[in-house]
């Protein structure tokens, strides 16, 4: 499946692709891309999500084929890959079949492995239905849900007005498939892959509930936030510093 593409910057520029994690979308990564001006920076909607197709597989092989034919359509051949949550197990995961495609990783706070009673738990909290009588009523939800602890509430509403719409009952809900995003999580409880061979940068943040640990590896390099899960939300300055420095480097 071809999937559904933001670009920013500079279209000649080297190619950074971007992976948001579960309920997100590729709109997200817009902030970031006006710190990587001269980069041609592609945030892409993984399927289930957004604006791309919702139909299965949802499976790990399915999304990196995915992934495979979309910057191929785009032409992109040797990029920077960065990816949040589900999104940075899906880098690792492309790393591994497709080295070639990968100069180098930025996985953010990334879902390598999930252990599976917490999978369970945050699959089950899917099943019912989340819907909003306002997108105002969508944004105090998220600022409250225990996940953020500095994230500015005009970060949550451009997020919000950027992947809600409005069914025909009149209610908001996010642009993501429930079976899909359930899919996922089942995903991320089996063996995490190896971190990349190539050239990683792991950001972490240090309130996330999410448990990585990094191996000591010559090629990674770890730099720690001191909010949560999201840091491109919680710690967006010192998290977009690290990635301009490193991607500078490569």
């Amino acid at each position: 499946m071809r999937l559904h593409v933001f670009e920013w910057g500079d279209p000649a520029g080297p190619p950074v692709v971007c992976l948001h994690g579960v309920t997100g979308h590729g709109g997200r990564f817009e902030q970031l891309a006006a710190e990587l001006p001269g980069c041609r920076v592609v945030g892409l909607d993984l399927r289930g999500h957004g604006r791309s197709g919702y139909e299965p597989p949802w499976d790990l092989d399915a999304h990196i084929a995915d992934l495979v034919e979309t910057v191929d359509a785009l032409g992109i051949g040797r990029a920077s890959w960065i990816g949040h949550s589900f999104g940075g197990r899906l880098v690792a995961e492309l790393a591994v079949p497709r080295p070639e495609l990968v100069e180098c990783a930025v996985l953010l706070d990334p879902a390598l492995h999930i252990p599976p009673p917490t999978a369970y738990v945050q699959a089950e909290g899917l099943r019912p239905d989340a819907s909003f009588a306002t997108l105002e009523e969508a944004v105090d939800a998220k600022l409250a849900d225990g996940t953020l602890f500095t994230t500015p509430r005009s970060i949550v509403e451009a997020a919000t007005e950027g992947n809600f719409e409005q069914g025909d009952d009149g209610r908001w809900r996010a642009r993501f498939s429930r079976p899909a995003v359930i899919t996922a999580w089942s995903e991320m409880s089996t063996d995490a892959p190896p971190y990349p061979a190539q050239p990683t940068l792991v950001v972490l943040g240090e309130r996330s509930w999410i448990l990585n640990d990094v191996p000591d590896l010559p090629n990674v390099e770890v730099v720690t936030v001191p909010g949560g899960h999201s840091v491109l939300w919680d710690d967006f300055d010192e998290t977009a510093a690290a990635i301009v420095r490193f991607l500078g480097t490569k």
